[in-house]
């Protein structure tokens, strides 16, 4: 795969709002353990192997487990996610895929449960950065960091 372009260098002005909206997410007091998972499932569900090398190792340098990681595309499935993270988890899905979920009711109300007003908020805002995120990554083709002995022949 080749990169379309570089949108940093055609539109400066526009990525470092981008920039300043990720580092306004990235230090509005959610855990940054949660954050990771968030960047993490939404960019598995948009097929963006540049967010997901990228925070699959910022998580892991974080302190999150190799196990959980692995089990975070089927995290319905395993007990190693708390109620919160799964609250957190599956609005993350709704909003991934609004077009089909429409936010449903059900997931919002665990997420009332599990959230404060204002961390649904700062995590729906963690949501929309990443998602705009990868439509950049994925739409001008951003190729993550590939070690030379790693690359396929």
């Amino acid at each position: 795969m080749k990169a379309r372009l570089d949108p940093a260098k055609v539109a400066p002005e526009l990525m470092s709002a981008m920039l300043e909206l990720e580092g306004k997410v990235r230090n509005s007091g959610l855990p940054l353990r949660l954050i990771h998972l968030v960047k993490i499932r939404a960019s598995q569900m948009n097929g963006c192997a540049y967010c997901v090398h990228m925070h699959v190792k910022e998580a892991h340098e974080s302190g999150e487990t190799h196990e959980r990681l692995h089990l975070l595309s089927t995290w319905q499935e395993s007990p190693l996610f708390s109620p919160r993270e799964r609250a957190a988890l599956a609005w993350t899905e709704s909003l991934t895929l609004i077009a089909e979920t429409r936010a449903p009711d059900d997931v919002y109300e665990e997420l009332s449960r599990e959230l404060t007003e204002a961390e649904r908020v700062k995590l729906t805002m963690v949501i929309v950065a990443i998602n705009g995120w990868n439509r950049i990554a994925v739409g001008f083709r951003k190729v993550h960091p590939v070690k030379s002995d790693d690359a396929a022949a």
